[in-house]
Order: C-alpha cells, then structure tokens, then sequence
C-alpha cells in the first residue's frame, strides 16, 4: 500500500524513516513530505492509500479526489478538523494519537497560570521598553482552588501537577469519576468557588459555549480562565466582555475559534488581562517522539488486521 505523510510533523525526515522501517520492510511504499502544504494536500494523496497528518482540515473535496483512501492516521488528538461523516460514508477508517500530548499540555496549563499570576507577559515588555516599573505584587497559586473542568488524561494529569503545587483541587466532569486527592462538584459549584478555572474538555454539540456570560458571571472578580482544549468551548464574545467589564481577572488561550492567524475582529485580541499563545499546547519535542509512534502503529494494527 501507498503509506502518505502530508507533512514531517515537526520531526527530522530520517527519524520518520527509521520509525516506518517496518513498513518498508513488508513491501509499502512510505513518502513523507518535508514540509506542510495545506494546498498541495489533495496532489500529494491522490494515490493514497493511508494518509498521515494532523490538524490540516480534511473535508469532502479531499475525499473526492482520493479514491483509494482507506485509512487516516491523525496525528492529533482531536478530530474535529476531519469530515467523520464522509469517512464513515466511504468506509475510511480514522485512528487518533490519544494520549501524546497530555504531559505537554497539563505542564502549558500549569505555566499559563504561572505566568497570569506573575504577570510575566507583561512584565517582560516592561523590562524590554526599559520604561515603567514591574507589574507587582503578583500572586501564587498555592493555596488557591482550582476548578478542573474535564477529567480525562489531561485534566488528571493536571490535577496531579496542581496538587505538587498545593492547590486545592475541584472538578466538574460528565460521568462520576475518582481521582485522588478532587472533590468533584457541579457545574455552578466550580465556577463559583474556584480561583482559577482550567477547561479540558472535548468540543461537541454539548459542549460549544459550555462556558458564556452565565458561567462568567458566577466567577469571583478575582478569578482567571485558563483554556487550551478547544477555542469554541468558550463564547469568545462573552469572555471579552467579561475581561474589558472586569467581572474576571483575567484569562489564558492556546485555542480560538477559528486557527491561526486569528481574525482582524477577534474580540479577544483588543481585551483586557489576556495572554494568547498560538495553540503550542501539544508542541514539544517529547510530544511529537510520542506522537510519531502512535500514529505508525496505528497504520501497522490497521494492515495487521
């Protein structure tokens, strides 16, 4: 079979070659491609067979044009770029990288708190401009409740890592769920009594919005949100409303609605106490080692079957 990597996923070519040596052996013709081309995506897996990438979107025009799909390996953690619906139509199978991410995220959450309370954003601009005085005194975040909102691998992970640092940890999650050392509370509970609020769940029908102007509203004008799931959890609207009126304190991002670059009319680009990241949640070098096993063996389970 024709085996397509659209892309090098952040990784030297040679270490994706050794780690297909395998599949070259049994006869499959592997091509990776050395750098990201989100319009030559189509040129490149006409012939496919299976197809390696990770967050490109991949819609019906795609599918259309590559008849003999029959196997996506997603680099990636979430699935919401891919038309699951024409998959499923045309019998393509689609395996994700669960799990490669989940240090590297809980360890960016972790720091965005960090570096909310201690005004480091901002506190590096002042050092740089050699103008104004430190943004001071900061804050610590031990002693203090943060609401974990999700409890999958990241969101324990998190609360694992928040525990180290003596926090008091309480989370929201859809089924009842045990995790040593988290109260699990309702939804109004959380936002309520937390410091600090931390999102880690999956965007759905059910989940778009979770968190808009009702949830905000509950928060302590003390509090800040931290979000590095997805960017539709979160009305963007609302929190910017929330952040300019000052009904929070602030908020951290690594995801929006849209990806980057964000548009000229994000209102989260004008609002207060914000620090935006460019959605490098998952991006480490650990991460993306991780990442390249998952997905070669998800396309060797596949042919093994």
């Amino acid at each position: 079979m024709k085996i397509v990597f659209l892309e090098p996923l952040g990784l030297p070519i040679e270490k994706i070659e050794k780690e297909c040596d395998n599949l070259k052996k049994q006869g499959h013709d592997v091509v990776i491609y050395k750098d990201r081309c989100p319009e030559k995506n189509i040129e490149r897996a006409a012939d496919a067979d299976i197809v390696i990438e990770s967050n490109m979107p991949l819609r019906k025009d795609f599918f259309d044009a590559c008849p003999n799909l029959k196997m996506l390996s997603i680099a990636f953690t979430g699935l919401d770029h891919i038309d699951l619906k024409e998959c499923e139509r045309r019998g393509i199978i689609v395996n994700n990288a669960a799990g490669y991410s989940t240090e590297a995220v809980a360890e960016e959450v972790v720091c965005m708190m960090i570096g909310m309370y201690r005004h480091i954003i901002e506190n590096d601009r002042i050092t740089r401009s050699r103008e104004g005085y430190a943004l001071s005194p900061g804050r610590e975040i031990k002693d203090k409740t943060v609401g974990i909102v999700g409890l999958g691998a990241i969101g324990i992970r998190t609360a694992h890592l928040l525990q180290a640092f003596g926090c008091k940890v309480i989370a929201w999650n859809r089924t009842k769920k045990d995790v040593e050392g988290v109260t699990l509370v309702d939804k109004e509970t959380l936002f309520n009594e937390s410091d600090i609020v931390t999102l880690h769940i999956a965007l759905n029908d059910e989940t778009r919005n979770f968190v808009s102007a009702k949830e905000l509203n509950l928060m302590k004008d003390t509090a800040i949100i931290i979000n590095a799931a997805r960017g539709p959890v979160i009305n963007s609207s609302d929190l910017a409303e929330a952040l300019n009126k000052e009904k929070i304190a602030g908020a951290a991002l690594d995801v929006y609605d849209t990806e980057h670059p964000l548009s000229e009319d994000n209102p989260l680009l004008s609002a207060k106490n914000t620090m935006l990241l460019p959605h490098i949640g998952f991006a480490t070098e650990e991460a993306f080692v991780l990442r390249l096993g998952i997905v070669v063996k998800n396309v060797e389970k596949y042919l093994s079957r």
